[in-house]
């Protein structure tokens, strides 16, 4: 347990934490990265690491902020969690800006497959999950890199394991399904392979690839193009449209009336990235459509949930601040 937590607040103080030898490794890291990663978060503490025993030492309030840092990494650790930068960085968000538990938070498995588990990332992906949980249809709205298709695509994945539904399907509209899709070689399929090309890969890192094809072939998952959706009623089913940005107010209406009985959908996009011939975007005008009726929720996801390479935030945002500048939605 942490000790010397008896200074007032702005007294310098030294906290020392005994962990065991397992999870100290697991903390630490390869070459002491995460515990790293803990001090550029607190740069102006001191941290050591001696034998099995981590001290920090500093402004009281910020190194007991550093100490449930590191206590909530040890526990997401003892949950299979493989430490990286990234949870550093969103434990200490977490720690900062809400009262949840970054353990509880991060440390919950949707699917795993070869020693890989799939799991939330950040507060806002966690809030997104709990959403698709506890309602039938919901919209996954925010810039690349949030995890918003990933992660509906693992809660699907997750679904069919456990024989909540019968059959996956997941669909995107081809924006260029028009005159110029019509000039690229190659059958009607191959044309729109590179459409769908995304969902399969993502498919194939949460199965067995040896099982996808047979899936596939007795439609149990079934990937195509939104337009194959017309005129059909989907039962039983876990329903994931993305790139939903690039609909049409009717494709729109026509996908969310397909739904059947048992049956759960997640809409993804990103209303910054609008292809659709006009800007007429099916995704924009839904919200003002559907926002507060029960069942339905609208879950977005920001800048914070971004989990590529930092400057992938850092060029989310200064893109918004630039459009706010402008005026521009």
């Amino acid at each position: 347990m942490p000790t010397d937590k008896t200074a007032p607040l702005g007294i310098p103080v030294s906290l020392a934490l005994d962990v065991d030898d397992v999870a100290m490794i697991r903390v630490l890291g390869v070459h002491d990265r995460v515990l790293a990663e803990v001090e550029r978060e607190f740069p102006d503490l001191t941290i050591h690491a001696r034998g099995n025993r981590i001290t920090i030492e500093g402004d009281r309030s910020r190194a007991e902020e550093a100490m449930s840092v590191v206590e909530e990494l040890i526990s997401l650790a003892k949950t299979g969690v493989q430490l990286s930068n990234s949870e550093v960085v969103q434990t200490a968000r977490i720690a900062r800006e809400s009262d949840h538990e970054a353990s509880r938070v991060l440390g919950q498995p949707i699917v795993s497959r070869g020693g890989r588990t799939i799991r939330p990332k950040t507060l806002g992906q966690a809030r997104y999950v709990e959403s698709i949980d506890h309602n039938t249809i919901v919209f996954g709205i925010g810039p690349a890199g949030t995890g918003k298709t990933y992660l509906a695509m693992a809660k699907a994945v997750a679904a069919l394991e456990r024989k909540e539904v019968d059959r996956i399907i997941l669909t995107r509209p081809a924006v260029e399904a028009g005159e110029r899709l019509g000039f690229l070689p190659g059958t009607l399929s191959e044309k729109i392979d590179p459409y769908l090309r995304p969902l399969f890969d993502a498919l194939h890192e949460m199965m067995n690839p040896e099982l996808v094809p047979k899936l596939l072939a007795s439609g149990t998952v079934e990937v195509a193009p939104l337009a194959y959706m017309r005129g059909r009623t989907l039962n039983n089913s876990f329903i994931v449209l993305d790139e939903a940005q690039n609909t049409t107010p009717e494709q729109m209406k026509m996908f969310l009336t397909r739904l059947g009985f048992d049956s759960k959908m997640v809409i993804t996009g990103d209303i910054t990235q609008i292809d659709v011939p006009g800007g007429h975007s099916g995704l924009r005008k839904v919200v003002d459509i559907l926002e507060g009726i029960d069942g339905i929720s609208f879950q977005r996801l920001g800048a914070d949930d971004i989990v590529r390479h930092k400057l992938v935030s850092d060029i989310v945002d200064a893109y918004a601040k630039y459009d706010e500048s402008k005026g521009t939605k």
